[in-house]
């Protein structure tokens, strides 16, 4: 029987190890060690680098993975928490990113499959885990400045996809985004990991750990960790409409009675306003996954089973703009005064939906 994250997840709990640091920690290192040959006449101190040990230190990092796995572990986190060009700037040590987060993952796996060819009932698994960086997106380092930002949301995002790479190469089962204390910075690397997912067209499941810094419940960045829903979503559209916003434009939907459902709910906390749907023509197969990830919307089942019956693009854009023009006809009919459409660089669709209708 094979294994999955998933399947077992619906069965158990799953372990995931302890911290890297202090293990590290006992083994007593000196410079030499985290220099190794690769890097002895490196131009700045190397002690306390513990990702590099990847490299250097193979054997300890192995080891320590071995201890977490024997000690009940399914899963073990790569030992990449400063694997970015941002944290290793601190060291002079940008060119070796991708070398540290891909040897770090291969040794992971390389301990993972071990265990779980002795214990195959308990298969392992490897988190590549992201660190948070030592800079933050959402506040300034300098009080005098406010206003000033050491790191931007592209840059984080640019030195999270060089990371991400290298794990996936190196084979790990799991994205874990670690120790976020800083939202924004999460939000560049979730960015980052959706982008990749989709360049490679391959997707593995993503966790994300949050660090609260103190008795309010917030993180650094003043966030909290309460979710947000629909009835605090629409206290928000309500608070925006109060202060004088005049009409209301949705997410893209394919099903009308969700739009309904919506503007009904509106009209019972009093926001009167115009409320605009938004539509978005499917034009090819591969929108199936991509929207639903992207904008966390459903697709009804009816449509994803005539665009996947498709040969190809062009008769699933035909699909998709019958499908879209029908919904606006209905939207029609029950007195919507104004649509809102999402083009996505495809506006051939949309003059073909406006001449259906008008």
């Amino acid at each position: 029987m094979e294994f999955t994250l998933e399947n077992l997840l619906q069965k158990r709990i799953l372990v995931l190890d302890g911290a890297m640091g202090t293990m590290i920690q006992r083994h007593d290192l000196e410079e030499s060690d985290f220099r190794g040959e690769q890097f002895t006449n490196h131009p700045c101190s190397l002690k306390g680098n513990n990702d590099l040990l990847s490299l250097t230190r193979p054997d300890i990092i192995k080891s320590i993975h071995a201890e977490y796995f024997k000690a009940g572990a399914d899963i073990v986190e790569t030992n990449t928490f400063s694997g970015t060009t941002i944290a290793q700037a601190d060291y002079q040590l940008e060119e070796s990113v991708y070398d540290i987060n891909f040897q770090s993952a291969k040794i992971a796996k390389e301990v993972a499959l071990e265990f779980t060819e002795k214990e195959p009932h308990k298969p392992r698994f490897v988190a590549g885990a992201i660190g948070p960086t030592n800079r933050t997106a959402s506040l300034s380092p300098d009080v005098n400045n406010p206003a000033f930002r050491a790191i931007t949301f592209n840059q984080l995002k640019e030195a999270y996809a060089l990371q991400v790479n290298a794990l996936l190469d190196g084979g790990v089962d799991i994205i874990l985004v670690e120790t976020v204390f800083d939202t924004l910075n999460c939000k560049a690397a979730l960015f980052a990991i959706e982008e990749i997912f989709e360049e490679r067209n391959k997707r593995l499941p993503i966790m994300v750990s949050g660090t609260i810094t103190d008795a309010s419940g917030r993180s650094l960045s003043g966030q909290t960790a309460e979710a947000p829903n629909m009835k605090s979503d629409l206290h928000y559209l309500k608070h925006k409409v109060d202060l004088g916003a005049e009409y209301i434009v949705t997410q893209l939907f394919f099903d009308n009675k969700k739009y309904f459902d919506f503007v009904k709910q509106c009209r019972e906390i009093g926001i009167n306003v115009p409320i605009i749907p938004g539509i978005k023509p499917i034009s090819t197969k591969r929108q199936l996954t991509v929207l639903p990830q992207r904008f966390y919307m459903d697709i009804p089942s009816e449509l994803s089973e005539q665009i996947m019956q498709c040969k190809d693009n062009s008769a699933a854009r035909q699909i998709g703009v019958e499908w879209a023009v029908e919904q606006c006809k209905e939207l029609k009919a029950n007195g919507v005064p104004c649509l809102h459409f999402y083009t996505m660089g495809n506006s051939d669709n949309i003059y073909k939906i406006a001449s259906e209708l008008f």
